[in-house]
């Protein structure tokens, strides 16, 4: 998947509550005679002290340390409230209540965890919980060596915000809502946009994007998403009006940037239109933007990847898509991910190590036409000619009419920079193709 979506911290609320603040002023404020009962913001947590079961008290610290990153991490996500440090921290070593606790604080959703120590091993086990049904959401389990803890922790709270990012949009999206609002329909197609890749995907997000715009036209992330989805959507070969959604991205992209220049949605999509016009040398500065103000931004990880196929350093680009699938493990753009890694081998001449990166983007979403044809190249350069002559058709049925038909037109639409580069391409993709079955012209 090409989108990149990042965040942006919103004003309508603090990114923290202060810690001057207590939970009982708040669950006063909360309590307080109105018309309407109080209903807690949307994206609004606590991040409850991590429990340390080592029975060691020199773990306690790597337990706060989880705590206090997480509670960072989650302050950068678009719209959240994450209640402080200080005020959390005063339930350390109390029977959690979800409920109760979402009461006094004023949030939608608890986050709790543990930490144990067995001998070179630390688990961590959290969930996520709804506090207004005390219904659970979310769990994972992380099972690592010691090694170095700093790391450790690091990558730790970095899986935990990532996976996170996506599971509060998801829910904040299932509520049911009488009467929407540009919010609701920003929740709502990010989550579409969560999904695997696909032209109903990539149609269901665009469409709730345009409900945001037409109830804000200003909305600068509004105006980012959208432009983000029409790019990604015509890179990922799903668009039947290629030009058309390019020309739409840059008109709302340049009102994003000039309505937030400092924001990280739009540097990311100001990245993904340079892409999209082969200027990767432009393109990676603006994602490295979006990683100083995000560290958790994969997305952009896997872009600066990209540009490192497309204009090289090649060698470059295989660690940064692994450090990518490493923080989002569950990512919706796995497969496009995979996908990469599996490029920058092809055009390296590791024929068989491509076959299986590519092999594992077909498994994660056989809806994306271009997987199909770079197996078909390597299948071509492997000499297994019947897969690769079936994957050169399923290319062509699932990217449309017009599509895949010759070298000549492939090149001609290059997006390898760099005359080396295209011409390691010249020698392993179009190669592979040409015994696949395609045609010079």
């Amino acid at each position: 998947m090409a989108l990149v979506i990042v965040v942006v911290v919103w004003s309508g609320w603090p990114a923290t509550r202060s810690s001057s603040t207590p939970p009982a002023a708040v669950s006063a404020a909360a309590t307080t005679s109105t018309a309407q009962p109080y209903v807690a913001p949307r994206l609004s947590i606590v991040v409850l002290p991590f429990v340390n079961l080592s029975h060691d008290p020199e773990q306690q610290y790597f337990a706060d340390g989880i705590t206090e990153d997480l509670t960072t991490d989650l302050s950068r996500l678009a719209h959240m409230l994450v209640i402080s440090r200080n005020s959390a921290f005063t339930y350390r070593d109390k029977p959690v209540n979800a409920k109760e606790i979402g009461r006094e604080l004023g949030v939608r959703y608890v986050l709790e965890g543990s930490v144990q120590r067995s001998g070179d091993r630390v688990r961590v086990n959290t969930q996520l919980i709804d506090a207004e049904t005390d219904t659970h959401l979310w769990a994972e389990r992380f099972d690592r060596d010691i090694g170095d803890l700093f790391a450790l922790q690091n990558e730790i709270t970095s899986r935990i915000a990532i996976a996170l990012a996506l599971e509060l949009v998801r829910a904040e999206a299932a509520r049911p809502t009488a009467h929407p609002d540009t919010l609701d329909y920003l929740f709502r197609g990010r989550a579409a946009l969560a999904k695997p890749p696909s032209r109903e995907s990539y149609a269901e997000g665009i469409g709730l994007f345009e409900r945001a715009l037409a109830l804000d036209p200003g909305s600068a992330e509004a105006q980012g998403l959208l432009a983000g989805a029409l790019v990604g959507r015509v890179l990922d070969q799903m668009s039947s009006s290629a030009a058309d959604d390019i020309k739409r991205a840059q008109e709302l992209a340049t009102k994003a940037v000039a309505a937030a220049p400092a924001s990280a949605l739009a540097h990311g999509v100001k990245g993904l239109l340079l892409r999209a016009q082969r200027r990767c040398a432009e393109a990676i500065p603006e994602y490295e933007t979006v990683l100083a103000l995000n560290r958790n931004a994969a997305g952009a990880l896997s872009a600066i990847a990209r540009c490192k196929i497309f204009a090289g350093p090649i060698d470059e680009s295989i660690p940064l898509l692994e450090q990518a699938i490493r923080l989002s493990p569950r990512d919706p753009n796995i497969a496009n991910w995979y996908f990469r890694v599996g490029e920058a081998h092809l055009l390296q001449s590791h024929i068989d190590d491509a076959i299986r990166w590519f092999e594992k983007a077909r498994s994660a979403n056989e809806a994306l036409p271009y997987v199909h044809a770079y197996l078909a190249a390597a299948y071509g350069l492997k000499g297994e000619t019947e897969r690769a002559t079936a994957e050169l058709a399923e290319a062509r049925r699932s990217a449309g009419e017009g599509s895949w038909l010759s070298i000549a037109r492939l090149s001609a639409g290059t997006r390898y920079e760099t005359p080396a580069i295209r011409a390691l391409a010249e020698a392993t993709f179009y190669e592979g193709l040409r015994k696949a079955g395609m045609p010079d012209e």
